[in-house]
């Protein structure tokens, strides 16, 4: 059995040390997009990978762009639509979200900050199961990963909650399951 938490410490680090920067956007993101589609990003904290040119290009098809909204622990993730230089608010965990008051949408493609992965689609993430519970709400988005390479472990034991990914994309690689 993985001691998640340890891994978790492990795969911080790595990422830490790895340092910030911009994931390039890879051409099955690109065709997946079309007009008035709502894409779930995010705002990256410390050195998660950056999906900030992928953001670009979903306005650049017309989409519409929603982040996560988290109140605490324990309540389930929103996430609320944000257009492009609207002001965001400092929220719980320090993340980058819109205003409680935002329209609440549902995602086509929810990209996802990535602590960990391994090719079988599996993820290891913050610990707090958002994204869990909102892969569940929203069962038939598109769960794109977003991680370094330097962030991939050999396996995982996924938990019974636990969904994968579609995919995962890295500074270097598409990863299809």
């Amino acid at each position: 059995m993985i001691d998640k938490r340890a891994l978790r410490a492990r795969m911080r680090a790595v990422r830490d040390a790895h340092g910030p920067g911009l994931i390039p956007v890879p051409r099955p993101f690109l065709d997946r997009l079309f007009p008035q589609q709502t894409i779930a990003a995010y705002r990256p904290l410390g050195a998660e990978a950056d999906p900030a040119l992928w953001v670009e290009a979903a306005l650049h098809a017309g989409a519409t762009i929603a982040l996560p909204h988290v109140t605490d622990r324990a309540s389930p993730l929103r996430f609320l639509t944000w257009a492009d230089g609207e002001a965001l608010t400092v929220g719980t965990f320090g993340l980058h979200q819109p205003a409680p008051d935002a329209p609440e949408c549902r995602p086509d493609i929810i990209l996802t900050p990535l602590v960990g992965f391994d090719r079988r689609g599996n993820r290891l993430g913050q610990g707090a199961g958002h994204y869990d519970r909102a892969f569940v709400a929203h069962p038939d988005a598109w769960r794109v990963g977003i991680a370094w390479s330097v962030q991939e472990v050999e396996a995982m034991v996924p938990d019974s909650w636990d969904m994968p990914l579609h995919a995962i994309a890295t500074e270097s690689e598409w990863i299809v399951p």
